[in-house]
């Protein structure tokens, strides 16, 4: 019915501000583990994103971390106005510059704090080939 994407980070903090003051998501719940915030859910017009630390993880369910070291989550966010989300993003370093593809979307990708890539696309109006 759902799917939401948790990135599993070194710490939390850093990667609220990319999320609140720049695309505009809420703080929902926040989860505390030692001195730091350990679990995070940020929410947007039904869209969710998670983020746990590697810490919270090792104390919670240790069996999954091994599988997580070393990977991390691209993201893919269709958005309905890539150049308002393109001024959000100035100043974040690009990790794919603004392009049209072969399948019909205009995007771009940053990385976040955390370190995830994430892909930000439009439909460009023309019909994808087959």
């Amino acid at each position: 019915m759902k799917i939401t994407p948790v990135m599993i980070v070194d710490a939390i903090e850093p990667c609220l501000p990319f999320w609140v003051d720049r695309l505009g998501f809420v703080v929902a719940v926040t989860v505390p583990h030692d001195d730091a915030i350990g679990f995070a859910l940020l929410a947007k017009d039904g869209v969710e994103v998670m983020y746990q630390t590697r810490a919270s993880v090792a104390a919670d369910a240790p069996a999954t971390l091994d599988a997580e070291r070393g990977h991390s989550v691209g993201l893919f966010v269709e958005v309905a106005d890539l150049d308002e989300v393109e001024r959000a993003m100035r100043g974040v370093p690009l990790i794919l510059p603004r392009r049209t593809t072969f399948y019909g979307m205009h995007e771009f990708g940053v990385r976040e704090p955390g370190g995830n890539a994430i892909i930000f696309a439009q439909p460009s109006g023309a019909t994808p080939p087959a």
